[in-house]
């Protein structure tokens, strides 16, 4: 990866501007300088080397080999299923596939004793059949492919905004407007680079990112709705609503206090309240456009079945 120096980063520490750049701490891109895996214009520098317009920056990493994950014997919901595709209704608190910390109990792992030899290679061998994802603590609906041919093809369908994903939250704060889109780019948070944020300095740093909301039911301080993507950005509904002064409920990243609510029922949040309710897709050999559904999860129904009961009061 080579990137080019702009004006928006003259005079930055080579390591900063590293991290900018990649989905890498501070720490890690010094690590990587200190190695000799980052060169400016061909050649080695400190890392403390302010970098000047127009320098040509290339970032190498080591080759990992990644270790192959596991079949276990995991329950799955499984809303349909052919010798293509499979659909599943990840439970909240699911990993989707193995990553540093979190190698079993994974989406992954339960599909690989499912579906035995039949997923897709396409994703690698931590990631068989993934063709997106949604995050550890959102249920919901997600399409794994079970042959290149289809993974291959559910790829170019998703890059291409072809495949319909609704979900269903509940967030902070009351609408003025009964529907409406939030369109900011999305980048890797230039901080905190566990997080992702709304960044609009024009430096090529994130890339578009649009949600499209309706405003299903009001309870005064609290809303619940039903949001569409019409990009697929890391976090995306969760940046944009708090972004927007409407933070997730249970959003213990994005958002900056509890509300009352939750603090009143704890026990119905233990993540985001956010759930992908619908898929729509176009089947990978047959043509057919499909739409699958799941209902809301325990938890979320009945918060809205108390926030019902207390608005109506």
């Amino acid at each position: 990866m080579t990137v080019t120096v702009d004006a928006g980063f003259v005079g930055m520490r080579l390591d900063a501007f590293v991290s900018s750049v990649s989905e890498r701490s501070r720490s890690q891109a010094a690590r990587l300088i200190e190695d000799g895996l980052i060169l400016v214009n061909s050649a080695p520098v400190s890392k403390k080397y302010a970098v000047k317009l127009g320098d040509e920056v290339e970032i190498s990493t080591p080759e990992i080999k990644e270790c192959e994950a596991l079949p276990e014997n995991i329950p799955l919901d499984v809303i349909y299923e052919d010798e293509y595709i499979i659909v599943i209704n990840k439970p909240s608190g699911m990993v989707v596939h193995p990553a540093p910390g979190n190698y079993s109990g994974t989406l992954v792992n339960a599909l690989l004793y499912h579906c035995k030899d039949s997923l897709s290679g396409v994703g690698g061998v931590m990631r068989p059949g993934i063709v997106h994802r949604i995050d550890k603590d959102t249920s919901g609906l997600l399409v794994v492919a079970k042959c290149d041919e289809a993974h291959n093809a559910l790829s170019e369908e998703l890059k291409y905004h072809g495949i319909e994903r609704e979900y269903r939250a509940l967030v902070v704060g009351g609408f003025s407007t009964d529907s409406g889109t939030v369109n900011y780019p999305i980048g890797r948070h230039q901080v905190d680079r566990k997080k992702m944020a709304v960044i609009r300095d024009g430096t090529g740093s994130s890339r578009e990112a649009v949600t499209h909301y309706e405003v299903l039911e009001r309870f005064g301080s609290i809303s619940y709705l039903a949001l569409k993507l019409e990009t697929g950005r890391t976090h995306q509904i969760r940046v944009h609503m708090s972004y927007t002064g409407h933070p997730l409920l249970g959003d213990e990243v994005y958002k900056k206090a509890k509300t009352q609510f939750e603090i009143k029922h704890p026990s119905l949040f233990d993540g985001q309240a956010l759930h992908a309710r619908r898929l729509t897709l176009t089947h990978p050999k047959t043509g057919e456009r499909m739409t699958f559904e799941c209902p809301l999860p325990k938890k979320f129904e009945e918060a809205l079945r108390i926030l019902r009961s207390e608005s109506a009061l």
